[in-house]
């Protein structure tokens, strides 16, 4: 008979934060982060208050893990639904179905686009998808526009994510995604085809 090895504190540590983020993400989504007490959070992940504020700061701490998670995943779904290989335009507008697909996921659209930003502040969001999603949108608009200002390359991804994020939001809410596509195609060709 194998008897189980224990645990390291490594995988302890890793078992006991990614209980806080679950937990916490399950809250936030149901009650939202001002309605949701740390109290909730811990007795939810089933660990002690001690737990949380050894791995988080604070209870915003922990909500932009959460958050950073949420847009990690979307941006993971990203890479796997589009094909590495597509001309710029096509790339651009898989990665945007990819993309309200991914947002649909219960409470998502939630934490990144309406919670996320009244929490944590608008630049830390934007510097937060320029590091996830956003910089596979600003890779693609580079690929297809070439010879673009890197000045108004970021310009024009953070106001095409602008887009994307409102359609996101509406189609999160129930809409019907056919016309939101349609429109962020249209965008995509408004833009690449002047190039």
């Amino acid at each position: 008979m194998q008897h189980a090895r224990p645990r390291t504190n490594e995988a302890r540590t890793a078992a006991t934060k990614a209980a806080l983020v679950a937990a916490a993400r399950s809250l936030f989504i149901e009650k939202g982060y001002a309605e949701t007490g740390t109290p909730e959070i811990v007795a939810a992940a089933k660990v002690t208050r001690g737990a949380l504020y050894h791995h988080f700061a604070d209870k915003a701490d922990l909500f932009r893990a959460v958050v950073t998670a949420e847009a990690e995943a979307v941006a993971e779904a990203i890479d796997r639904g589009t094909t590495a290989m597509s001309p710029p335009r096509k790339a651009l507008i898989e990665g945007a179905g990819v993309y309200f697909a991914a947002m649909t996921e219960p409470g998502r659209a939630r934490l990144l686009l309406l919670d996320g930003p009244a929490v944590l502040g608008p630049q830390v969001m934007a510097e937060l998808d320029r590091s996830t999603g956003g910089a596979t949108l600003r890779q693609g608009l580079s690929e297809a526009m070439r010879r673009v200002d890197p000045a108004e390359l970021d310009a024009l991804a953070d106001c095409l994510s602008a887009a994307f994020d409102r359609a996101a939001l509406a189609i999160a809410g129930g809409a019907d995604p056919a016309p939101y596509c349609a429109a962020i195609t249209r965008l995509i060709d408004a833009t690449v085809s002047r190039r």
